[in-house]
């Protein structure tokens, strides 16, 4: 942020601007700016996939208060990161638009140092997890094993695969894990042959843990859950791109006054839901549903993110309705050549807020599950598969606009989205999102109904 800070700051590095809109970079200044933005993205990814595993392992599991809070953690986690995005998506764009780049961007990267301070002022407060080393090594140990022993046979009584004595697991940092049935083929690799018995110390790419075993088995368990937040985030990524578009065509005044809300801005109300959902799910939702369910969290968070991918379903049909209804008014009045016809943009609004809703459901569960369920040591990695999603659900979606424009505009068509969209079918690109979503949330129950819940054994020190 100093960096980008600086290339809008100081005259050396700052663009030549002729007028508000037109302004010429020289090769070094554009070096300079486009280092800044990969400096940030380079520093979010290390923020984002540790921030709320970190945050959560500051709750004793020994402590039944504190193990009952950390469910809320999550809630509030997302709130406060949305707060954030509010007063990104307006304060600091208004400081951008109307006082400066320099103070649009000077602001958050003293924020920022402010927060690393106050970060490192807590040092000896906080409650530290070992590390447990590369848990990619781990898993390539285990599946090389079970290779290797590819004609073993694993014994029926499961206490004879290999174990560590200790009350702690050999990973630094993790509890054992229970042996579980499912995927046996990767048991292989917890047999003790004779060669091994006879070898000291243990080769880890021969001879593996149960525990080893188990958290490979828990990575591969949580694929398929992984999978369907993939149909999500492409449902999620509409706000970015196709609802814009949708919005560039409408009447974008506030009001009666001559002052419009530009397209891209309307995601506000999908923050501003979010703000408005996390306290009503965790203070109204959560204690409503645990007198039904019976669970200390109301709702499982294989059930809270179901619910999640239900909901998005509706924010798809609202985005199509809303177009076929802004068709029905272009070809009623004939604005076929009118850039914004006199339809409030406003009447988007509900299709942000329905995506709000369904992220505090199926986001925060996904937080919370990949969390919960991955190995003590590889919860940061299961973090980051879990942002994947977003990465993926951005690609699949280019990927069926790009297939959708191929086909439909066959034989000279214009297409379901032509560059005028008054000639085109948006809704029907927003039926086909509807009804994958609809078929995602089918497989997602049918995945969590067979999935196996990691047993810890023990508690985490």
């Amino acid at each position: 942020m100093t960096l980008l800070t600086l290339s809008a700051s100081i005259p050396g590095l700052k663009p030549t601007c002729i007028d508000k809109n037109t302004c010429h970079a020289t090769s070094g200044q554009a070096a300079v700016c486009f280092v800044a933005l990969y400096l940030i993205a380079l520093g979010t990814g290390g923020i984002k996939p540790c921030v709320s595993s970190f945050g959560a392992d500051q709750f004793d599991d020994t402590d039944e208060l504190e193990k009952n809070h950390k469910s809320s953690f999550f809630n509030w986690f997302y709130f406060v990161i949305n707060i954030g995005a509010l007063i990104a998506a307006s304060v600091l764009v208004y400081i951008q638009m109307h006082v400066g780049w320099q103070w649009g961007f000077g602001i958050p990267a003293v924020a920022m140092a402010i927060a690393v301070v106050f970060f490192f002022l807590g040092t000896r407060l906080y409650r530290n997890q070992k590390p447990g080393g590369s848990p990619l090594t781990r898993i390539c140990q285990v599946v090389t094993a079970s290779f290797r022993k590819y004609n073993v046979k694993v014994p029926a009584d499961k206490s004879l695969l290999y174990e560590t004595l200790d009350a702690e697991s050999a990973i630094k940092g993790s509890r054992k894990i229970e042996h579980t049935n499912d995927l046996a083929f990767f048991d292989k690799a917890a047999v003790e042959t004779q060669p091994d018995a006879i070898k000291a110390p243990i080769n880890p790419w021969k001879l593996c843990t149960v525990t080893q075993v188990e958290e490979l088995k828990a990575i591969i368990r949580l694929l398929p859950i992984w999978a369907t937040g993939i149909i999500f985030a492409t449902v999620y990524g509409q706000m970015s791109t196709l609802f814009v578009l949708q919005g560039l065509t409408m009447d974008a005044h506030l009001g009666k006054s001559s002052f419009e809300i530009p397209a891209a801005s309307l995601s506000i109300f999908d923050t501003l839901s979010v703000i408005f959902w996390v306290p009503i799910y965790d203070q109204v939702i959560v204690p409503f549903a645990r007198k039904f369910t019976g669970h200390k969290n109301g709702l499982t968070q294989l059930q809270r993110m179901g619910t999640g991918l239900f909901i998005s379903i509706f924010s798809m049909l609202s985005a199509g309705i809303l177009e076929l209804v802004r068709l029905r008014y272009v070809k009623r009045h004939n604005y076929y050549e009118l850039e914004q016809i006199p339809m409030s943009i406003f009447w988007q609004v509900p299709q942000y807020f329905i995506i709000g809703c369904a992220e505090v459901f199926m986001f925060i569960g996904q937080l919370e599950f990949f969390y919960e369920q991955a190995p003590d040591a590889m919860r940061s990695l299961c973090s980051a598969l879990q942002l994947t999603t977003v990465a993926l659900g951005s690609y699949l979606s280019t990927l069926l606009v790009t297939i959708v424009t191929k086909v439909s505009t066959r034989n000279g068509k214009l297409g379901w989205i032509p560059d005028n969209l008054n000639y085109g079918h948006l809704h029907y690109f927003y039926w086909l999102l509807a009804v994958l979503s609809v078929l995602n949330l089918g497989v997602f129950l049918v995945v969590a109904k067979w999935y196996t819940y990691k047993k810890p054994i023990g508690t985490l020190r």
